[in-house]
């Protein structure tokens, strides 16, 4: 079933309380997914330097030796912020293919999550509140994040099978729905050269938009070419480093709700998830089309 939040801050006097805002409407959710959540929050980025957000089913073994073959590297320019069964490690940005490399070959237990400059995601098995709090949600603060909670329907729960998806630096997208050609389009997409960790028809989808952005497009044109190519019942909440789109498919049976006032523009699955936004009482309020992206930018 699935439940989807997300928010995207154009008052950067807010960015302190995203992190408390996300929690809450993810919360909310828990009812459409009580099986596992997961978030991407895209924070400050600082220049010249690459975030790697890492995840292991043993943490404290895995990113100690992590944390000594830094050491021994004489990476100590490498920074490892530990966050219960993951982590974000901040390397120089001319490092980061290097540092990528050293992780699959010396530390395969460890997955890398996601990379780039601001996004750090978190997803684990379990009920979405505990889920956030496990990882202090609450206090993370910067300019956009989306949530998801998920009942499984179709495949195991685990950790990598939850959302958010991310295949591109800085890209990251959460799905409620099922696409009937995700097999093929897999199979399309590696002949492309990407690469997938899962059977998962939403790592499809965010792989699908990370290939036609590689190919020139931004956000708002793969999303847009995206209702040409990808069948089935879809809703689309999705982020980049500096942008935030929302698309539904041209049937749009699964349920959405939108909210924009002059300091943000939300989503949610159910408008319970907006309700307890700062500003809602005035805020422009509405179900997003079918077949029509809706895009946001800083």
């Amino acid at each position: 079933m699935c439940g989807i939040v997300g928010l995207f801050l154009k008052n950067s006097e807010m960015e302190d309380q995203l992190g408390g805002l996300l929690e809450r409407m993810l919360s909310t959710m828990c009812e459409r997914g009580p099986d596992s959540a997961g978030f991407a929050v895209y924070g400050p980025a600082t220049k010249g330097r690459s975030k790697i957000t890492l995840q292991s089913a043993n943490a404290k073994t895995d990113f100690a030796a992590l944390n000594s073959s830094l050491t021994a590297s004489k990476n100590s320019d490498a920074k490892l912020s530990v966050h219960d069964t993951h982590a974000v490690l901040t390397v120089p940005t001319d490092k980061l293919e290097a540092v990528k490399r050293m992780l699959r070959e010396s530390h395969s237990s460890i997955r890398i999550m996601a990379t780039g400059d601001a996004i750090e995601i978190y997803k684990e098995v379990g009920y979405p509140s505990e889920v956030a709090r496990r990882f202090d949600l609450a206090h993370m603060s910067g300019s956009h994040a989306i949530g998801h909670t998920r009942m499984a329907t179709e495949s195991a729960v685990t950790t990598l099978g939850a959302h958010p998806f991310s295949t591109g630096a800085d890209q990251c997208l959460v799905h409620n729905g099922s696409l009937s050609n995700h097999n093929g389009l897999r199979r399309e997409l590696i002949r492309n050269g990407m690469t997938f960790e899962t059977e998962n028809d939403t790592e499809v989808a965010a792989s699908y938009l990370s290939w036609r952005m590689q190919q020139g497009m931004n956000l708002r044109e793969a999303l847009e070419k995206g209702l040409d190519d990808l069948d089935g019942f879809f809703t689309f909440v999705v982020g980049t480093k500096t942008g935030f789109g929302v698309v539904r498919d041209p049937i749009a049976c699964k349920p959405a709700v939108m909210a924009e006032t002059d300091d943000y523009v939300a989503f949610g699955s159910e408008y319970r998830a907006l309700a307890g936004l700062p500003g809602i009482d005035t805020a422009k309020v509405w179900e997003p089309e079918p077949a029509t992206v809706y895009f946001w930018q800083r």
